[in-house]
């Protein structure tokens, strides 16, 4: 049985670059910070899923368990956890829009990507600000 050569082998995995983003993108403070802010609040909306499954397990058991987990679930702590789902979601989602756009090529340069990191911060803030009045304090009149 013949076998390549084991230098040439790894003299050819070597010159392989690894990911092309790394030689491409020259990613800096403020792109650095929004990427790991993004994938953070990715993690806090998966964890997040939890109390969606405990709600819907909930309806899915019957009436008892229902009024047990909508007691639990409209607690002020549970308050301040959706709180925290909020800023996450508006957060995850308009950073996700601006990491589709640069999927397209577009955006990539230093001063434009400096230019989204503070849309994507300030769009966020709105977001929050929008969805916060109503979930929270609109709704909260309603009843």
């Amino acid at each position: 049985m013949w076998h390549p050569p084991r230098s040439t082998h790894l003299n050819t995995l070597r010159e392989r670059p690894l990911s092309p983003h790394l030689s491409v993108y020259k990613m800096t403070r403020y792109t650095l910070a929004t990427s790991i802010f993004n994938r953070i609040t990715g993690v806090i909306l998966s964890v997040g899923l939890i109390v969606l499954i405990y709600w819907l397990m909930a309806i899915a058991s019957g009436a008892r368990s229902y009024a047990r987990a909508q007691e639990i679930l409209s607690s002020g702590l549970f308050k301040l956890v959706y709180a925290g789902l909020l800023v996450a979601f508006c957060y995850h989602l308009v950073a996700g829009i601006r990491h589709l756009v640069w999927d397209t090529g577009r955006g990539l340069e230093r001063a434009q990507a400096k230019r989204s990191a503070g849309v994507v911060v300030a769009v966020s803030i709105a977001l929050i600000l929008i969805l916060g009045y109503f979930l929270f304090f609109a709704g909260a009149r309603a009843s």
